[in-house]
């Protein structure tokens, strides 16, 4: 049994407070059009099978470096669950556990007992929604598999669609994997109803052709604020934008920034990026049309 850490305590009280600003926001019209919304923090952090600069593998290091920006929600990608390199961990359990959230992980390469993928994690309510494979050039060599996920989080009367996902190393894949998530099966399904959030490691820039897919169905969070741009790689000296935190039409971003701390600089080869948002009550789809909030089937 891992037993919660002093960070993961504190963590929890941060929480409980965060939700009854949470609460109190819902009275509070934040807009001209006396539109309510709720403020929520997002986190996207590519951990490296939690194997930091130093060499150590250490799945309680991330759950401190991630308590330490109280996110409510936390995107993560390359996760090691039962591999032997880390010791056959489960570390999205571990980190998940660490934080007292609860978690959705999809595999995106599964050999034998080994998987290898992305999470979600948060303290509010959650239900998974989708998980799939993404395309994938298979010549001349093949490459990592690629995939997402898809859950749906329950803030107060609001539901948020959120997604994750880690796009290839390959140009050309990653303009495969982007056009997908841009179409009917993910970011353009009826049921992926603003507002949503995509977050996670795309391995693009965002002059690229991959980007213009998927910022044509959502906003880079980071261009709708007046800060500088946030890059997270490498996590000693970041010199690239490759995280990111994409939002739909009516979510509003407060703020978009890098952590940037000794511990996050030396935990993985990524710096966690978070994302202060405010999400409206009431929910549209993406694409304008009105659809229900709760769906059995996707």
């Amino acid at each position: 049994m891992v037993r919660p850490c002093r960070s993961g305590a504190r963590y929890l009280e941060t929480v409980r407070f965060r939700e009854r600003e949470i609460g109190l926001a819902r009275s509070v019209s934040m807009s001209t059009a006396s539109q309510t919304f709720e403020r929520l923090r997002v986190m996207t952090y590519n951990v490296h099978a939690c194997k930091g600069r130093d060499r150590i593998i250490s799945p309680r290091r991330i759950a401190e470096v991630i308590a330490s920006a109280s996110p409510d929600i936390v995107a993560l990608q390359e996760l090691d669950v039962g591999r032997r390199r880390s010791d056959r961990l489960d570390q999205a359990e571990l980190i998940a556990r660490e934080l007292g959230m609860k978690f959705h992980f999809a595999p995106a390469m599964r050999v034998m007992e080994e998987e290898f993928g992305d999470a979600i994690l948060t303290a509010l309510p959650m239900r998974f929604v989708k998980a799939g494979a993404l395309p994938a050039i298979r010549f001349p060599v093949k490459l990592e598999p690629r995939g997402a996920l898809w859950a749906e989080i329950s803030l107060g009367e609001t539901n948020v669609q959120m997604l994750t996902t880690h796009l290839g190393l390959v140009r050309r894949e990653r303009r495969m994997q982007a056009e997908e998530l841009s179409g009917a099966d993910w970011l353009s399904h009826r049921h992926c109803i603003d507002p949503a959030i995509l977050a996670g490691d795309f391995n693009f820039l965002s002059r690229s052709r991959a980007y213009a897919h998927v910022a044509s169905r959502l906003h880079d969070a980071q261009r709708l604020t007046s800060g500088p741009r946030q890059p997270t790689f490498p996590a000693r000296y970041p010199r690239f934008r490759i995280d990111y935190v994409f939002v739909s039409q009516s979510v509003q971003v407060e703020r978009v920034e890098a952590l940037r701390t000794d511990a996050a600089r030396i935990a993985s080869d990524h710096l966690p990026l978070i994302a202060d948002l405010r999400i409206p009550v009431r929910a549209r789809s993406i694409a304008g049309e009105a659809e229900p909030q709760a769906f059995d089937h996707v």
